[in-house]
């Protein structure tokens, strides 16, 4: 039976690029398949996230002569991590894992199309500018935000984030996500999911 009452599920890239053998791999980024396959079965609505960049993207260390991925770099609307090129638009390592499989998905939120600006979250880019998916839920009485994907400590923690901001009641699955854990990041995200009062759940 699908959960239909008023909640949506957020895929957030499950791409090949963040799995194993791609651009920006995410350790154990291939788990993530088989429990969201099955976790999306319940839901009547599911959202997919994808990034999607083209290859001058500006936050891809290439385009920074002396630059190194994961170097930290300012940005006008903020400090940016610098990444290896991927998902770039059109490019294999773009397209979603071939294992996934929600074909009852209604959208795909693209993401990181603009060379200047980075997106990590499904709802707002880096500069703050809406992607419209807040309005969409909420045109569709979603009230609650479940979250999954990679990697757990950017994209689908500041999409988990921007929910819980914007009046949406919010869960992660912590056993359908992977993380990077640059830097401490993935603790440094769980505590700002904690303080936004978004809940932990687990798909067994």
């Amino acid at each position: 039976m699908r959960e239909n009452s008023g909640r949506v599920l957020i895929v957030t890239d499950v791409q090949r690029d963040f799995c194993e053998g791609g651009a920006l791999a995410v350790p154990r980024g291939d788990e993530v398949v088989r429990p969201i396959n099955r976790l999306a079965q319940n839901y009547d609505l599911v959202v997919l996230t994808q990034d999607w960049h083209p290859a001058n993207h500006q936050s891809f260390a290439s385009q920074h002569p002396g630059r190194q991925p994961f170097e930290e770099m300012d940005f006008p609307y903020g400090l940016q991590t610098l990444w290896p090129d991927h998902c770039v638009q059109g490019s294999p390592g773009a397209d979603f894992h071939p294992d996934l499989s929600v074909p009852h998905a209604a959208l795909i939120i693209r993401k990181g199309f603009r060379a200047a600006v980075d997106s990590y979250s499904a709802f707002a880019e880096a500069d703050g500018s809406v992607t419209g998916l807040g309005a969409y839920l909420r045109d569709r009485d979603v009230r609650h935000v479940d979250c999954v994907g990679l990697a757990t400590d950017f994209c689908v923690a500041w999409s988990a984030e921007d929910a819980a901001r914007q009046g949406f009641r919010v869960r992660v699955f912590q056993d359908a996500c992977r993380a990077i854990d640059l830097n401490g990041s993935l603790e440094a995200a769980w505590a700002r999911l904690s303080a936004r009062g978004v809940a932990l759940a687990q798909v067994g």
